[in-house]
């Protein structure tokens, strides 16, 4: 039976955050991270196309929280003692230099989320963490005061106790055995599967759009995406995290409607019509793009309303006007499924906020039992969101552990 003062189950972002951050406050601490794989801060590695989108830059925890479906009332408070501008600090601090680009997503001067796991595991093995691999948890439960935690191969016991687990289903039906209240995870941050042979023709094309989901009040505006398969981008992805359980419960099968020029409404975008067909009188529709967008976009638009490639502007008539309209404004398509990246594959669920208390990220059915990232009922609408919510619980969770007595 092998003893630590502080168990953290989960070799990730958090785990390694909470775990760092307790050492440098109590260096008089044994702690130890557990890891059930081989390989450790994985969604690090992958995230952010494998340069690791660190944290997103929004430095007014008001305007932060707005970027979680679920969390959002929970974390205002937690975002007042460590957020966005916290987080770049702490890694400067460690001699990693952070970058934002256009979108207000960070990441480090280096592009590789190398440099990332590196300021972990060297400041981890500086500390003197204990890092133990392929230790899939089986079990754990408090006993006194005391946590029992058994793997395959080991026992342990710790006085404190952190679950930095992410979407571990295993450790959520632990937990449920426990007695905490499991939300039950659905997808979150997933594109939209469209079969039309005519929109595969778009591939890689990107434009702002608004895009709205038929029969709820979904909708999202941003750089929407074309794929092969369908719809993708940041204004997808938003509306999948926002819309998570609604697009569960229809089973990944309904409606969106675009709108390409993103703010322009119809009666704006018919007016516009109205001056280019007397404008271009004697031009073809088809051959010159409008609205800034791109040209194969635009012939689709076109091709949708149902107008000849050799028609001039001169000889649209009244119904065809109407029908480019709507095409540009409200093109209706179905979607039929989802994917989801599977290495930044990101649920929303997990252990019921109501049972969290947020000012230590601390159980309340359980004392000395912790909760990081996204192993709580917390997700967001990017990668960027999903870590500073971790390095903030996990930040939290250090703080209070150095200020107890273990």
């Amino acid at each position: 039976m092998e003893e630590y003062d502080v168990l953290l189950v989960g070799g990730g972002a958090a785990g390694f955050f909470a775990a760092i951050n307790l050492a440098e406050k109590r260096p008089d601490l044994k702690i130890a991270i557990l890891e059930r794989g081989k390989n450790l801060l994985n969604k690090v590695k992958v995230s952010g196309g494998g340069r690791c989108n660190v944290t997103h830059a929004e430095y007014i925890p008001q305007e932060l929280v707005r970027n979680y479906p679920r969390g959002e009332r929970e974390l205002l408070g937690p975002f007042h003692k460590f957020m966005t501008g916290d987080t770049v600090a702490w890694f400067e601090e460690r001699g990693v230099k952070l970058k934002t680009e256009e979108d207000g997503r960070m990441f480090p001067t280096t592009d590789s989320s190398e440099t990332i796991i590196d300021c972990f595991i060297e400041r981890a093995q500086e500390l003197n963490i204990v890092i133990l691999r392929q230790e899939a948890v089986d079990g754990f439960m408090q006993e006194g005061e005391l946590w029992q935690v058994t793997t395959k191969n080991s026992a342990f016991t710790t006085n404190a106790l952190v679950l930095a687990t992410g979407s571990n289903s295993k450790i959520w039906n632990l937990l449920n055995k426990l007695g905490h209240k499991i939300i039950n995870p659905v997808a979150s941050l997933f594109t939209f599967n469209i079969t039309d042979e005519n929109l595969k023709a778009l591939a890689g094309i990107t434009t702002n759009a608004q895009v709205s989901i038929e029969n709820t009040n979904l909708q999202n505006d941003g750089a929407l995406l074309l794929t092969h398969w369908g719809l993708s981008g940041p204004a997808v992805l938003k509306l999948s995290a926002w819309g998570a359980r609604i697009l569960q419960e229809k089973n990944y099968e309904f409606y969106v409607r675009i709108n390409w020029l993103e703010y322009q409404n119809e009666e704006e975008v018919l007016e516009v019509l109205q001056n280019l067909k007397q404008t271009f009188a004697k031009q073809t529709l088809y051959s010159n793009a409008q609205f800034g967008l791109a040209k194969r976009l635009w012939h689709y638009i076109v091709a949708a309303s149902g107008i000849e490639k050799s028609k001039n502007w001169a000889d649209v008539n009244k119904k065809e006007m109407l029908a480019l309209n709507k095409s540009l404004t409200q093109t209706r398509l179905e979607v039929n499924g989802k994917s989801t990246f599977k290495e930044e594959f990101v649920s929303a669920g997990g252990v019921d906020l109501k049972e969290v208390d947020f000012k230590k990220f601390e159980s309340k059915l359980f004392p000395n039992l912790f909760f990081a990232g996204e192993v709580l009922n917390v997700d967001a609408i990017t990668g960027g969101f999903n870590f500073q919510n971790a390095w903030t619980g996990a930040y939290i969770v250090a703080e209070t552990l150095a200020e107890k007595e273990i």
